[in-house]
């Protein structure tokens, strides 16, 4: 995959998290460079609700290296939309 920018990291995240957790992401709240390579932080929907002000979103946390593989991720937070994480 080679050396990622931000751009390539976020894109990464949302890929690998969707994938693992089998759920549609919103998008990327966070990209930063970490010691290992790069902290990407990934909101997905959790659960659909009608009407969608009632969704359940999370926030899953993803630590990648400097060519993209995943070294590990976990869910951060959870809540309903509109009410933050």
């Amino acid at each position: 995959m080679g050396t990622l920018t931000a751009v390539t990291a976020g894109e990464a995240g949302v890929k690998l998290i969707s994938g693992l957790t089998s759920k549609e992401a919103e998008g990327v709240t966070l990209v930063e460079p970490a010691e290992s390579g790069w902290l990407v932080v990934v909101e997905v929907v959790e659960d659909r609700r009608i009407p969608s002000s009632g969704d359940i979103l999370a926030l899953y946390e993803a630590d990648l290296d400097k060519e993209g593989n995943l070294l590990s991720y976990r869910r951060k937070a959870r809540y309903r939309r509109g009410t933050g994480g």
